[in-house]
């Protein structure tokens, strides 16, 4: 089994995100949807393991790809903000972008939300945003992603608890 954790939205505050990350010490991998806001070097200097990050509607400059497709544990997987889509046609834009790319997961920030849609020829995941939530409760969110020896891809949508 291999597994991956999956942020989004941390608008410069990495806090909440390092403290996951010492909670899972069997990740493999870190997927990060966009709006790092100047702390991808740090992200990326935290962890052995690939941090896979895409830029967001507020990060600017530096060497984030604004899209990116990458293939883990068998599964090929679009990483995009979402804003370019979601902005312009919803969450239908961006399954058909997806849909397009030929991936089994697409997964997206920009919205602060929590969502996940297991649909049969495509998976859906925004994992909400680890430091700025924008839904009911406002409790920092992410997502675990396991994918075990056979292929089948499980998704634990997290609700933040800082240790003590």
């Amino acid at each position: 089994m291999k597994q991956a954790l999956v942020f989004s939205d941390s608008h410069g505050n990495l806090t909440n995100l390092f403290d996951v990350m010492r909670q899972y010490p069997k990740m493999e991998a870190v997927f990060f949807l966009g709006d790092v806001e100047g702390g991808a070097d740090c992200l990326r200097r935290s962890t052995p393991y690939p941090v896979y990050m895409v830029r967001g509607n507020c990060d600017y400059g530096g060497d984030i790809p604004l899209e990116l497709e990458i293939e883990f544990a068998g599964k090929k997987i679009a990483l995009t903000h979402g804003h370019r889509y979601l902005n312009y046609g919803g969450i239908d834009a961006l399954e058909n972008w997806a849909l397009m790319q030929g991936v089994d997961i697409v997964m997206f920030g920009h919205t602060h939300i929590p969502y996940l849609d297991e649909r049969e020829d495509i998976t859906l995941l925004n994992p909400g945003s680890i430091s700025r939530p924008r839904q009911e409760g406002h409790i920092p969110t992410y997502t675990v992603m396991e994918v075990e020896d056979d292929g089948t891809v499980h998704f634990e949508m997290c609700l933040y608890k800082k240790k003590m």
